[in-house]
This record gives C-alpha cells, sequence and structure tokens, in this order.
C-alpha cells in the first residue's frame, strides 16, 4: 500500500493554481442554487411568516386570508407534514413551532406564484400570540439557572492546591460576543419531484447527507427517495452545516404537496434572523503563576450562548474547553462547561467550532495578568508554550511541539520585532496622542470531529477510455478551494496534468452518508479517499501498462500524462493509450474509494482521549495605532508564519489563511451584534439586520502590510501528501490584533495595570478602555475622573 503522505516525483500537488471556478466567479457565470430554477417552470415561490415576538404561544392562526391574495396557491402549516415535523437532529426544532421562542421564528410558510404574491400572504396571515416572559442574555439566562444540554467537565492534577500554593493568583471574568456569518450567498433551497417520485433538492448545504436525512424524515420517507445536491455555495463559514437542513424541508414539503417546483431564498434580513450565529461566551477564571511567569493552575467556568435549541451547542462547547490551553501547558485545570438557553437564534457552528472562543479567553487572561507579573506579553506567552512529551488537560500528547517554538523565533526574526519595538518606543515618546503598540500571539488547533464517527469520507473516481477523469466526492465548495485540492490530489495520485480532471458537483446518490465539510477537515477526509480510489485504478491501469512495456507493475510510473517505467528514456505510453487497452482488457476504470481518519478515540463522558489526528500551528504578530481622543485604530501591519504540512495548493492556502485572519479580525474588533433588550413591542428583536448596521471587515480594516509565510520543512506523516488542514486555525492569528489594541491603550497609562478590554474591542470599547487607563494612571486629575464615568458597553454584556 502506498504512503498517503509520501509524494511522487513531478507532483500536481504543491503547484500555486488558481481556484478551479475563479474565472467563473470573476465573469458571473458561476451558477448557484437559487440561480437554478431558472430552468424549470412554474416555480412556487415561499416566504416566512416571522413572529413579533422573543417568546409567545401560538394561541390562533387563520390562512384564509392569505389563500386570497391574488397568486397565493399554500400556506405550508405543521399540519401538512406527513412525517416528523423537526428541522434538527436533537428533535428540539420543530419546524412549525407551537411556541414562538425567538423574535422572527417562522411559523408558517406562505407559498405564491411570485415573491411578491407570498410576500402579501404573509402580511395578510392572522396568527394569535400570547406572549411570554423572555431571557435575551447570557447574564439574564445564568441568573435564571437557564441551561441545556450537558454540563462537561475537563480537568488534570490538583488545581486547588496548585492555587493555594501559587506564587501569583489572579482571577476574573471575561463575556465576548457571537459573529453573524454574513456569507455572500444566503440560505437557499430549490426543490423538485421528478417523473419516478424521487425529491430532488438543490441546496446551500455544508452537510448534503444530513440535509438528506432531515428533508427524508420531514416528508415520512426513506433517505433513497431523496436526493440533495450542492453545486456550490457562496459562502458558508459553519452557517451552513445545520441551517440549511429546515429550509430545504421547507422546499421539499412545498413540492411534494402541490407538486410543483419550490424556491426558498431568504433576504439578508431575512437570513440574519432567523439564522443562528457564533456562540458568545461567558468565562470566570482563577489562574494562579509561579515567580517566572509560568502557569500553574487554572480553574474556570465556560458558559456558551447557545440560543433556543441546542443544534450544534454542545460540540461548539466541548471544542472551546479543549482549546483553552492554546498553546500553554498547564498542569493543574479544572474547565466547566455550560450552554445557557435563551429566547434568540440557535447559535450554530461558526469558522472554529469554540477553538477561538476557547482560546480567545487564555489570550485574555494572559494579556490582562502579563503587567500584574512585570513581564512582557510576548515574553509570558513563549515561557508557557508546550513542549516535547506533554500533552493537552484531556490526554492528548501534543505531537510536534517544538515547532512552536521554531515558528515564534521564525516570526521574530521575519518581522524584526526587536526592531520595530524600538520604533515604536520612539514613536510614542513622540506622539501623547496617538499610540502603536506591537503584540504577538500563537495558535494550536486540533483538527478532527469530535464525534470520532465523522472522520471518515468517500469519493468516486471515473476514468474514460480517452484517459479523461470525472471526480465525485463528499465534500462542499465553499469557496475555500476544496475542489481545486481534489483535481490536485488525483492529477499527482493518476499521474496526469491538472486539465485531465473534471469535478462533478456534490450529491447524495453518488458519494453516501458523507461527513459535512467542517472542522478544516474538506481536505484530509475527500483528499484520502480520492486518492484511495485514484491509486486503485494506477494499479490497475499499471498492469495492463506492464504487460505492453513488459516490465513488472510495480516498475511502472505515471507522470505527466505518460506511462513508462524506471528507467526507461526512450519509450513511454499515453495516459489515454494505457486507459483505452484497459477497456477492452475488461479491467474496470472506476473506484469508489475510502478513508477514515486513524488513531482517534474520544470519551466524550469523560472528556478524555486523543480526539484530533494532529494540531495546526502558526503565529501572528500585528502592529496597531490608536487615536486617544476617538478610541479609532488602524492595523499598521500584520505578520503570519502558519504551519500547512507540506501544502496541497499554496496559493489556495495563503489565501485562506489572509481570510482567516481577516474574518478573525472582523469578531474581534468590528462585529457587534446588537439586540433589543427593552420591555416594549421590540423586546428581542435584532437590531443589527443588514450591512448598514452590522459592521463588516472590508480593505479599510485589511493591515496596510500583509505578509504570509508557510512554514518549512513541515511533513505532516498518515495525511493526504504531508498536508495540514488551513480552514479555521488562521482564523485565530487574529487575536494578536485585539492584543496589540490592548497594548496600545496601555500605553497611554503609568503601565503595570491590567488593561480589561471588552470583545468585539470597537472603537467606542478601545474608548472606554483607554479613559479607564489614563483615569487610573497617577498623572490623571481628580475632575477628570469624576466627569468621565464609561457605561458599560453593550458589547460586553
Amino acid at each position: 500500500m502506498k504512503s498517503l503522505a509520501d509524494r511522487p516525483v513531478n507532483p500536481v500537488v504543491g503547484v500555486p493554481v488558481s481556484h478551479e471556478s475563479a474565472s467563473a466567479h470573476v465573469t458571473g457565470t458561476a451558477l448557484y442554487t437559487d440561480d437554478l430554477l431558472v430552468r424549470s417552470r412554474n416555480v412556487l415561490h415561499a416566504w416566512p411568516v416571522q413572529a413579533p415576538h422573543a417568546h409567545a404561544l401560538i394561541i390562533g392562526m387563520d390562512t384564509r386570508p392569505a389563500l386570497k391574495v391574488p397568486g397565493v396557491v399554500k400556506v405550508l402549516t405543521a399540519s401538512d407534514v406527513p412525517g416528523v415535523n423537526d428541522a434538527g437532529v436533537k428533535h428540539d426544532e420543530p419546524l412549525f413551532p407551537s411556541e414562538v421562542m425567538f423574535h422572527g421564528h417562522a411559523v408558517c410558510w406562505v407559498l405564491g406564484e411570485s415573491l411578491e404574491a407570498a410576500r402579501l400572504g404573509a402580511e395578510a396571515m392572522e396568527v394569535e400570540y400570547q406572549p411570554l416572559p423572555s431571557l435575551l442574555t447570557l447574564t439574564d439566562a445564568m441568573a435564571a439557572g437557564s441551561f441545556q444540554g450537558n454540563q462537561p467537565t475537563v480537568a488534570r492534577g490538583e488545581p486547588d492546591s496548585a492555587l493555594i500554593n501559587a506564587a501569583h493568583r489572579f482571577s476574573g471574568e471575561f463575556e465576548f460576543g457571537g459573529q453573524e456569518h454574513f456569507y455572500l450567498e444566503t440560505q437557499a433551497s430549490f426543490a423538485y419531484i421528478d417523473e419516478g417520485g424521487q425529491v430532488f433538492v438543490q441546496s446551500s448545504t455544508q452537510h448534503p447527507s444530513e440535509t438528506q436525512e432531515i428533508v427524508a424524515h420531514v416528508l415520512g420517507l426513506a433517505n433513497h427517495e431523496v436526493t440533495v445536491q450542492c453545486l456550490r455555495m457562496g459562502g458558508g463559514f459553519g452557517g451552513k452545516e445545520m441551517q440549511p437542513h429546515g429550509f430545504a424541508a421547507i422546499a421539499a414539503l412545498g413540492a411534494s404537496l402541490t407538486g410543483r417546483p419550490v424556491r426558498v431564498r431568504l433576504n439578508r434580513a431575512q437570513d440574519i434572523t432567523l439564522t443562528g450565529k457564533r456562540h458568545p461566551f461567558h468565562a470566570r477564571w482563577e489562574a494562579g503563576f509561579d515567580d517566572d511567569g509560568r502557569l500553574q493552575a487554572l480553574k474556570a467556568t465556560l458558559t456558551s450562548d447557545g440560543g433556543w435549541s441546542l443544534d450544534l451547542s454542545e460540540p461548539v462547547l466541548a471544542r472551546a474547553m479543549c482549546h483553552i490551553d492554546n498553546a500553554y501547558y498547564i498542569p493543574n485545570i479544572e474547565v466547566h462547561g455550560r450552554v445557557a438557553k435563551t429566547n434568540k437564534t440557535s447559535q450554530t457552528a461558526f469558522r472554529g467550532f469554540g477553538g477561538p472562543q476557547g482560546m480567545l479567553v487564555i489570550e485574555d487572561l494572559l494579556g490582562r495578568c502579563a503587567p500584574l507579573l512585570g513581564i512582557d506579553p510576548a515574553e509570558l506567552r513563549s515561557r508557557n508554550f508546550y513542549e516535547p512529551g506533554q500533552s493537552t488537560p484531556y490526554g492528548q500528547p501534543v505531537r510536534h511541539a517544538e515547532r512552536l517554538t521554531a515558528i515564534w523565533q521564525s516570526l521574530l526574526d521575519r518581522a524584526d520585532v526587536a526592531q520595530r519595538r524600538a520604533d515604536i518606543a520612539e514613536f510614542n515618546a513622540a506622539h501623547p496622542n496617538i499610540k502603536r503598540a506591537i503584540a504577538m500571539t500563537p495558535v494550536k488547533f486540533g483538527i478532527s470531529f469530535n464525534l470520532t464517527a465523522f472522520n471518515q469520507a468517500g469519493a468516486l473516481v471515473h476514468v474514460y477510455k480517452d484517459g479523461s477523469v470525472l471526480i465525485n466526492h463528499g465534500g462542499t465548495e465553499m469557496g475555500q478551494g476544496l475542489h481545486t485540492k481534489m483535481r490536485q490530489v488525483a492529477a499527482t495520485a493518476l499521474g496526469v496534468p491538472l486539465s485531465f480532471i473534471r469535478l462533478a458537483p456534490t450529491r447524495t446518490d453518488k458519494v453516501p452518508n458523507t461527513s459535512a465539510t467542517a472542522a478544516s477537515s474538506g481536505a484530509d477526509l475527500n483528499g484520502g479517499a480520492v486518492k484511495n480510489a485514484c491509486e486503485q485504478i494506477s494499479s490497475r491501469l499499471a498492469e495492463v501498462a506492464a504487460r505492453k512495456l513488459n516490465i513488472h507493475p510495480d516498475d511502472v510510473r505515471f507522470d505527466d500524462g505518460k506511462v513508462t517505467g524506471i528507467g526507461f528514456h526512450d519509450r513511454h505510453l499515453s495516459f489515454a493509450e494505457v486507459a483505452r487497452d484497459a477497456y477492452f482488457q475488461r479491467v474496470p476504470l472506476w473506484a469508489a474509494g475510502y478513508y477514515r481518519t486513524e488513531g482517534l478515540h474520544w470519551d466524550s463522558a469523560r472528556m478524555q482521549g486523543e480526539p484530533f489526528k494532529y494540531f495546526s500551528y502558526g503565529a501572528a504578530v500585528t502592529e496597531v495605532e490608536v487615536d486617544r481622543f476617538t478610541g479609532a485604530y488602524r492595523q499598521l501591519r500584520a505578520d503570519i508564519v502558519h504551519d500547512v504540512g507540506d501544502s496541497l495548493s499554496p496559493l489556495i492556502d495563503i489565501g485562506q489563511i489572509e481570510g482567516g485572519f481577516v474574518q478573525g479580525a472582523g469578531w474581534l474588533t468590528l462585529e457587534d451584534l446588537r439586540w433589543d433588550v427593552s420591555d416594549g413591542e421590540g423586546r428581542g428583536r435584532l437590531t443589527t439586520q443588514s450591512a448598514s448596521t452590522y459592521k463588516l471587515p472590508s480593505f479599510s480594516e485589511m493591515p496596510e502590510q500583509f505578509n504570509v509565510h508557510l512554514f518549512e520543512r513541515a511533513t505532516e506523516s498518515g495525511v493526504v501528501y504531508g498536508s495540514k488542514a488551513v480552514g479555521e486555525p488562521p482564523l485565530m492569528l487574529a487575536i494578536s490584533v485585539r492584543e496589540a489594541l490592548r497594548e496600545a491603550v496601555a500605553a497611554f497609562g503609568s503601565g503595570g495595570t491590567a488593561v480589561e478590554l471588552a470583545s468585539p474591542a470597537t472603537p467606542e470599547a478601545v474608548f472606554w478602555a483607554l479613559e479607564r487607563v489614563r483615569a487610573s494612571s497617577p498623572s490623571s486629575n481628580d475632575q477628570e475622573r469624576d466627569t468621565v464615568r464609561p457605561p458599560v458597553p453593550t458589547s460586553a454584556l
């Protein structure tokens, strides 16, 4: 059997190539789910009826006024469901609820001949509600004891005694906000019934197999009676892992009841108010350090805001708890986790899947404690790095821990940090009202699904008689370049040019029982399956070629579409010629590939085991400039060194690192979700429903100088062609931006005090942090301290 990590001579993997759909993206010819309805006639359009309460009982519903609206064909309600009235996997998400659980909850759907007819029909619906008390904040939910799901614990050592004996002991609380996915393509599904009675659903989904399962159980069908296809997505970021299932079920239910194609495509306001976000978190912690600044103990409680139902809140919390250590060895630790239940959208997967939240807690802790210990924050971090031979709190050995130190040193050198620190000190001395600062933070992120069963994948590869190749695999393309990498993997495994390879859309009747394209595992899992299928075919072709070349099959080599043997310099066959010969010799030219990640074990009850195949490492250093009077800031420069193993596709990977960093900076500094927490009629309404009220990172928020370097000599054994995942880990590199802002705020004070900074660290939050620092400085006067009273930022609640 060939090694999974070894590369042949002249591999196509590792070569910088553009995204496989790049030209279609920029020319507008790339089709998305909602573009496909123009191929059908008599399409019905769906519009939700959204409840105007955060929590209420539905005590009456009259569909007759809606049905009188011209163009309205049907109103879908709970009575229309032939199967199970539930859109989730935990049986706590009714597709048509009898109890409204958040403001904007869809209580029924109107189908119309046009979108306008459906909208007017939804406006005409008469629904009677009985309002109920609601919980909207994490603070309120914790005070009320409103929790859902499991409450796990990760523990090691004797944290209580270690805290008592620690030379330095600190405690604190930290609450930070969520994040809207804001993918360019909103949730979309298009369903019809084919001539054989098969339900066919086009869905913008990261998990076609689960979408298939939910549609089937809503309709009361077996899975083989439903086919789900995902052509491509205009972004997902985790928001299309669980959330698309209900919308696909609505489209499929409407199609099955009317016999006509049904389209569900949310507008931006509907998408934001109906779908879940990144989980906000509250953390309470106590930490102990020795005199050298090394962590001796940590006790913490993490509480996430899960919204109204569980969705993926339990595994998100588990990953947060498994990443609270980030890159640091903590010998004595006890972390408790809880999921709060609130009357908000059901929070869900988001790039990093809890990892960012866990890491942010420890990085905030270190940033706050460093000045109290009298140690530079970067030095405090590096002193606590994992070393070879050490294990995580949940029992997994940290393999290649030495890479943390190597990456850190590489970044210090490449970014010229020492000289820039001196330059910043000189600048700050000359500018009393503008301060600059620089901060470095590391990343250690575990790669694999929390649920071990999800770590498997399949592929179906066809080689045609002319030597051309068609690939089907279970992963979905959301712009991240997975299909590009799979083409490169296939071309490498078969020894043909990239132009020989074409990818088919992801669909459940080609590769069944697939896992979500999530957990940064898309290339690892599907790449392993594609490589397996291709090697089955190439081994058969090697036997065909060996007979023609009169050599042993093990000596046959495939390279750039040519088939030759070891030591051959004057004779070769074309790949197409060998494929044609194989057909006439009745040798199968297709194969089903399979891959399962080896070496995983996870006991979710004990929170112990080895849930990750490996860790991805990285580090970032960011320089910022802050204005004293407004709190406004800009990123002057960001430098990143990141470990992607042996990159499958360097251009794609660098793009993912850049994009992840910017998205992470958005979460930490700009994106501020606000709900109406008043007792008025709008209680529970999300007030940041559009790009005009929800600030997204753009080109203006990019670092003025942005340098990304892929860590060298980083082959990862046991992974397809020695590569590493790149989807999620780079997002956490953006913590360096927030820590740089903390350092810049501190520069306005006299030093030696902990700077508490809200998250997101908006200019407003930075301003009030700055005021607190100046107020605590000996140089500030009592009058200013009395007149400037910073309120608690809403973003910190």
